[in-house]
């Protein structure tokens, strides 16, 4: 096992700069999942860490060894494409045992790894089997067995569930995860899909145009955006960005929708973003902190008053969309509280929740 160490690297095709200079570390063992939109350079990034790609400046270490003008081969990592790559004409042991048998591994010990990674996958009776007699999920599973049996310092993942439908999907990154728990092998991980990445890793790296935007914990990059890309970025539906004022009122100071609506910001935070008085801002809300009144609702919760333009069930909730300042709003509501579009509903802010962002700049206040 093994930890990956990037600095200041950098990959540049012709004069575009695809990679811009990013620095990062993963510890050994921990599970890192590259995410943003296509384009962003999380695959490049990917390969170069793998030696598919040549560097054009900066170093990635492996277990404290550069290994920039290191073989793909000699690196001791283990990479697992989208696209399962699996040899036809073998079985699943075959499939599985080919790049121990290659290094010539003793036959014995090649079938206890082949024999204990089918474990883990739970494919041990799918070993005499030939691809075309698996499904997506089981393949799968044989490309990630291909790369266990070889016991590797990483492990490398490129959108590896991108092919398979949304319901196996969800079971693959539970499987994924579950295999994580048991081999504890350092990973990185790639998809454009914020919710495997909110799903499966220990800390995220959100990436877009070529640069790491923020780092961290998928609760913190939940709760805790560092700029409007994350916030926007992360989440499901999207944050909502609505035009608003900083004024002071009521002693403190609050985000000014429109006449009726001014959301106030918490004492703790005040201090923080007071230099913006008078300034516009957007006030980023994510859905489900704009949902039906409540008796509990107290101080915090901010009465809004809307017209639903569409209402979306979807059994447990109900999403509520509708147009404030120019802009369509997603609120998330409860199946009970569920609106017709046309029909006045009065929905609750919670200011606690709320956060403030400089256009200018982006950054979340």
């Amino acid at each position: 096992m093994a930890d990956v160490t990037l600095n200041k690297l950098v990959k540049t095709f012709d004069r575009t700069e695809a990679v811009c200079g990013i620095d990062l570390e993963i510890a050994n063992n921990e599970f890192v999942v590259l995410v943003g939109p296509s384009g962003c350079g999380k695959s490049t990034t990917l390969r170069m860490i793998a030696g598919l790609e040549e560097i054009t400046e900066g170093d990635v270490l492996i277990g404290g060894r550069r290994v920039n003008d290191v073989p793909p081969k000699d690196r001791n990592i283990a990479m697992v494409f989208q696209n399962y790559a699996l040899y036809p004409h073998m079985t699943v042991a075959e499939n599985m045992s080919f790049g121990l048998r290659l290094r010539k591994y003793p036959k014995a010990e090649i079938k206890q790894r082949v024999v204990e990674a089918a474990d883990i996958l739970g494919i041990d009776d799918l070993l005499d089997r030939k691809p075309r007699q698996l499904s997506g999920g089981q393949r799968q599973r044989v490309a990630m067995g291909r790369s266990i049996v070889r016991n590797p310092e990483v492990f490398l993942f490129d959108e590896p569930l991108s092919n398979l439908d949304a319901k196996l999907r969800g079971q693959m990154r539970i499987e994924i995860k579950r295999i994580h728990q048991k081999v504890r092998t350092t990973t990185v991980y790639v998809t454009h899909d914020q919710v495997e990445a909110m799903t499966l890793a220990d800390r995220v790296v959100v990436m877009n145009k070529g640069r790491i935007e923020q780092v961290g914990s998928p609760s913190d990059l939940y709760h805790k955006p560092s700029t409007r890309f994350v916030a926007g970025f992360i989440g499901s539906p999207a944050m909502n960005f609505i035009p608003c004022k900083l004024v002071e009122a009521n002693g403190g100071l609050a985000a000014k929708v429109n006449d009726t609506i001014s959301v106030p910001i918490p004492a703790d935070r005040s201090d923080r973003v007071r230099a913006q008085v008078g300034k516009e801002l957007m006030l980023g809300l994510r859905p489900e902190h704009i949902r039906e009144q409540r008796a509990d609702d107290g101080a915090t919760g901010v009465a809004c008053a809307v017209t639903p333009d569409v209402v979306e069930p979807l059994g447990m909730e109900t999403m509520v969309y509708f147009g404030l300042n120019g802009v369509e709003i997603c609120a998330r509501v409860a199946p009970e509280a569920s609106p017709n579009p046309g029909t006045p509903l009065t929905l609750s802010i919670d200011a606690n929740r709320a956060h403030l962002i400089d256009p200018s700049s982006d950054m979340v206040l």
